[in-house]
């Protein structure tokens, strides 16, 4: 699977990864800290009082996060022009990404920033105009009229009332001032005397100790006009006082004079206290701060707009900043996937097919690299497939090749014009011709091997000609091939079983195998066959002939003189010798023939050895040999029993021990201590067999009988019948032994021949 970006180890890697954020880090919070100061600024509009009071400190950290902010766009702009000069991949892309994204931030701001400088500018001019201001001036003289109209119509209201309390004394005055304050709406109705004495009172001011009197003014307002009125918690000019002062009402004073002849006739004052509306109250306030507020603004209109306009230049210059920062990095964004499938793309073409590193993302870019990535994994692990593919095709092609090297039959590939593509070592040790020497060579170039060529060609001819016609896949013939190996004897014949069939691309296969052992066998047991009847029919006219002419020489001795009796007599021991002759060879045929089953015990080689030389005078009792014995045994006595029929091995090593002494007569020995025929005994401990070998030293078997050797009938001596060596290869085979005859060469030059046999060790008994 691929891996994420930010599961990748190289530290490379990890460090553009952490600069990465620590600046989108640090540009967020420049971005952060400049709106955050733009909203304060915007604020501070809204309150003269803060505005007079931070908008200095503000501007200027307004001024030091833009500067910041131009100098980190300014630093990407350099890294850019770096990028373009270098000639990276992606570098005009990010330019252009910028410039895109910087002229969509810019264009629409500046002309933001036009029409908004043009509308701030003549709008704060509208703000200050003459009718406004009489606006203003009417709205907070009608508020202050309203307020004194409400106060004299609750001052009428209480000079009415308070004719209901002329005729009611002092003691009786509560009930009435009560109903009184329910009537006119009032919070408090207090009844006072001339002197300033709380005579009786309604509402809250009953509570308290020392309820308010009336004041001096309203007594002389009293005085001038009969009724006396005062607004309480409105200023000068008709709104709130403040917080801390008292609610807005209306207290209001009136005389109440004294009709009835049992009062003492001491004048009395009525006043009462009634809240103001709540509307009428928040009009009045709303007209008054505006025409304050108005009248503040008018007298600092050229310092709002400089507020203004400077508040909007830094808001611009901001967003600006922000909106071309935030295109370099929206377009490394867009970029980073682009430059990561480019780099990827020339790793891949460089051979490079290691897991590629994938964005996090959902969009169609990250998709995009996620897919190249996955693609890469598919090449690679198709590499590898491929890769394993081909170490297995080597790997069968390796031993097939092995199997072909140890295969005992001959492989050629052919071409269609019979040139050598390739063969095995087995195509060489038959055929004994530099095969692997000769690929890229015609068969038929090859010295000795012209007529098997020729041979060879036209089977394949003939095999391609009836293939698709009768459904042929190979073809299959016998060779004899003659003179390549021993100056052209025909006695130094190779029989080849040969076997052909067609390959891809017009090659061909040649598959052969050397069966000249086996035609060997075929030869021996037909040449037992023949010796089986030849003893038949011989032997039985052998004895009447013998004597017939012992008969004759008999009959005939005493009636011839001189000469014909000496020539009779001649004649008779010829006849009677060859007879003797003749019954010696059908006594070999049948003994070849009839050659009993093996019987196997336990045999010790050595002692059995030694018993056989004992007659030739090359061992003793104890196996030992002379120094002087024309046979020499060398026996190893660490050579375990072995299976044998001891009959059948004492015949073998005789006819071998024979053999050896017939090579070795009348050739002078390269040195003293090699006179004569060595019989050696070996215990071979890797390959756990018992090895029995005859060494003469006499002149070697030419090239043409070591092949032929074992073959009945085959022999280089001139009184030899050829049955020995066929003799001991075929009792060898009936012990499970394998015999090995070969010629020893030294400085290549024969010196004898070496007849070796190989015997299993005997199980030993439990």
């Amino acid at each position: 699977m691929s891996r994420p970006a930010d599961a990748s180890g190289p530290p490379d890697t990890a460090r553009r990864r952490l600069r990465r954020w620590s600046l989108l880090l640090a540009i967020s919070l420049l971005v952060g800290i400049g709106l955050i100061l733009i909203f304060l600024l915007v604020q501070a509009t809204n309150n003269r009082l803060l505005y007079e009071r931070y908008y200095a400190r503000l501007f200027v950290v307004n001024v030091v996060v833009a500067a910041v902010l131009a100098l980190v766009i300014i630093w990407g702009i350099y890294r850019l022009w770096l990028r373009l000069k270098r000639g990276k991949f992606g570098s005009h892309l990010l330019i252009k990404l910028a410039a895109i994204f910087g002229l969509v931030g810019v264009l629409p701001g500046l002309l933001i920033y036009v029409v908004s400088y043009q509308f701030v500018s003549r709008s704060i001019e509208s703000w200050f105009d003459v009718k406004v201001e009489g606006a203003l001036e009417s709205g907070l003289t009608l508020a202050r009229a309203s307020l004194e109209t409400q106060a004299r119509d609750f001052g009428n209201q209480l000079r009415l009332a308070s004719a209901s309390l002329e005729e009611v004394p002092d003691a009786l005055v509560a009930v009435p001032l009560d109903q009184l304050r329910s009537q006119l709406g009032a919070t408090d109705v207090n009844l006072w005397s001339g002197a300033g004495r709380l005579i009786a009172g309604a509402g809250q001011s009953r509570f308290q100790i020392a309820p308010d009197r009336p004041s001096a003014q309203m007594l002389r307002q009293l005085r001038a006009q009969g009724v006396a009125t005062q607004l309480e918690g409105v200023d000068e000019e008709g709104g709130v006082a403040g917080k801390d002062a008292s609610p807005p009402r209306i207290r209001a004073l009136v005389p109440v004079r004294a009709r009835s002849i049992g009062l003492t006739g001491e004048p009395r004052l009525l006043q009462a206290v009634q809240p103001l509306p709540t509307a009428l109250v928040s009009h009045a306030l709303a007209v008054q701060e505006a025409n304050r507020e108005y009248q503040e603004r008018a007298l600092g209109r050229d310092g709002l707009r400089r507020m203004y306009i400077g508040t909007l230049t830094l808001a611009l210059f901001l967003s600006v900043f922000g909106a071309v920062l935030l295109a370099a990095v929206l377009g490394k964004q867009l970029a980073t996937p682009l430059l990561m499938l480019a780099d990827g793309m020339r790793q891949v073409a460089a051979g490079d097919l290691r897991p590629k590193v994938v964005l996090r993302g959902r969009d169609e870019l990250v998709g995009l690299t996620r897919s190249f990535a996955d693609m890469t994994q598919q090449l690679a692990d198709a590499r590898a497939s491929v890769n394993s593919s081909m170490r297995a095709v080597e790997a069968a092609r390796a031993g097939l090749q092995t199997i072909l090297d140890n295969l005992t039959a001959g492989v050629i590939v052919l071409d269609h014009a019979g040139v050598i593509q390739s063969s095995n070592p087995g195509a060489t040790r038959i055929l004994r011709a530099p095969m692997a020497a000769s690929s890229g060579r015609s068969l038929a170039a090859l010295p000795g091997l012209e007529a098997f060529a020729d041979e060879v060609q036209a089977q394949f001819a003939a095999f391609e000609g009836e293939r698709s016609e009768h459904g042929l896949d190979h073809w299959q013939k016998s060779f004899e091939l003659y003179g390549h190996a021993a100056g052209g004897m025909p006695s130094d014949a190779v029989s080849l079983v040969a076997r052909g069939a067609a390959l891809p691309d017009g090659q061909r296969l040649l598959v052969f195998d050397d069966i000249s052992e086996i035609v060997s066998a075929q030869r021996a047991q037909a040449w037992g066959e023949v010796a089986r009847r030849l003893a038949h029919e011989i032997k039985n006219p052998l004895t009447p002939i013998q004597l017939s002419a012992e008969r004759l020489e008999h009959k005939l001795a005493d009636r011839l003189q001189g000469a014909d009796r000496a020539l009779l007599a001649k004649s008779v021991h010829t006849i009677v010798e060859q007879v003797d002759a003749m019954q010696r060879l059908v006594n070999e045929f049948r003994d070849y023939a009839r050659l009993p089953t093996a019987e196997l015990r336990r045999i010790d080689i050595n002692s059995l050895v030694a018993e056989v030389l004992h007659l030739y005078g090359g061992g003793g009792d104890d196996g030992r040999h002379a120094a002087d014995a024309p046979v020499r045994f060398e026996a190893d006595e660490q050579c375990p029993p072995i299976l044998g029929d001891a009959q059948q091995l004492r015949q073998v090593i005789h006819n071998l021990v024979q053999n050896a002494l017939d090579a070795s007569e009348g050739v002078a020995p390269a040195a003293a201590a090699d006179a004569g025929v060595l019989v050696r005994t070996q215990w071979q401990e890797p390959v756990q067999r018992v090895r029995l070998s005859v060494i003469d030293h006499g002149h070697g078997f030419p090239e043409a009988i070591l092949k032929r050797a074992f073959e009945p009938y085959v022999t280089t001596k001139a009184k030899g019948t050829g049955l020995g060596l066929a003799m001991v290869k075929k009792i060898a085979e009936e012990h499970g032994a394998r015999v090995d005859l070969s010629n020893r060469v030294v400085d290549g030059r024969i010196v004898g021949a070496q007849v070796s046999l190989s015997f299993e060790p005997a199980k030993a008994v439990a």
